[in-house]
């Protein structure tokens, strides 16, 4: 270690569910909740209990529209596994291997079982991005620079453009379209709690159908990505399967 950095990842390495970004997102809106339950004491009467509901589940539907932006659990897989740890090795070893697809990039986790084997620590987490701003192929090309286990850059290779599976492209477009859309939603959010707030409230329940909407269009967009083939990632006589996340589901209800 150097200064707590392990020297051969001198970058952070991005959680799969949680990243700082999505931590900043949630305490902007705690602040805004709590600072409405200082002023709740002001409002008299059975309108305390309205504006206190209506506030509580506005913040949430927003919070809710921005997090899933950078969370990396739209869709996710997990499977148990005897396999090759590197290359020009004959050594296998026991490992759970995740992968964990969001809107702007993919996850693939490495964790041994036990984690401690072949003499090493087998705990891996490694993002790879896919948005306008990156390059996924650089990324991958990055990994296999600083050798990666085996499994990771076999899941990670599945992704790349020069791949067989060609699902890059799709999961890319998919990803873009439905977090444009998100963004969307967020503004006729917006909108809505500005109508709610004038004696107006009809229009501001009709831009709150119009946000659960194109929160449902964001998440047919990204589910066109099950019309290609599916590409095997297996690791023996196993399949890593998946299926959709807690990101999907989350935006489903509140939409």
């Amino acid at each position: 270690l150097f200064n707590g950095v392990y020297p051969f990842y001198p970058q952070q390495r991005k959680a799969f569910v949680f990243d700082v970004s999505t931590i900043i997102v949630i305490v902007v809106f705690l602040t805004f909740a709590c600072t409405f339950l200082l002023i709740i004491p002001g409002i008299r009467g059975r309108a305390r209990l309205y504006w206190t509901l209506r506030v509580l589940l506005s913040l949430l539907m927003g919070v809710v529209i921005v997090t899933v932006q950078f969370t990396g659990d739209w869709e996710t897989g997990w499977v148990a596994a005897n396999t090759s740890y590197k290359s020009f090795s004959r050594a296998l070893v026991s490992a759970d291997i995740g992968l964990h697809i969001g809107l702007a990039g993919v996850n693939v986790t490495l964790k041994g079982n036990p984690v401690n084997q072949v003499n090493e620590t087998i705990n891996y987490n490694e993002y790879f991005s896919w948005s306008f701003d990156a390059n996924y192929d650089r990324s991958y090309s990055e990994g296999l620079e600083r050798g990666l286990p085996s499994p990771i850059l076999y899941v990670a290779e599945k992704f790349t453009t020069q791949s067989p599976c060609d699902v890059h492209r799709q999961y890319r477009i998919s990803g873009h379209y439905a977090s444009a859309t998100l963004w969307v939603a967020f503004c006729t959010w917006l909108i809505s709690n500005m109508l709610f707030s004038m004696p107006v409230l009809v229009y501001g329940g009709y831009m709150l159908v119009v946000t659960g909407t194109f929160m449902i269009f964001s998440l047919l967009s990204f589910s066109t990505v099950r019309n290609t083939l599916v590409c095997p990632i297996q690791f023996g006589s196993t399949t890593l399967h998946t299926s959709y996340g807690g990101s999907f589901w989350l935006t489903l209800a509140i939409g």
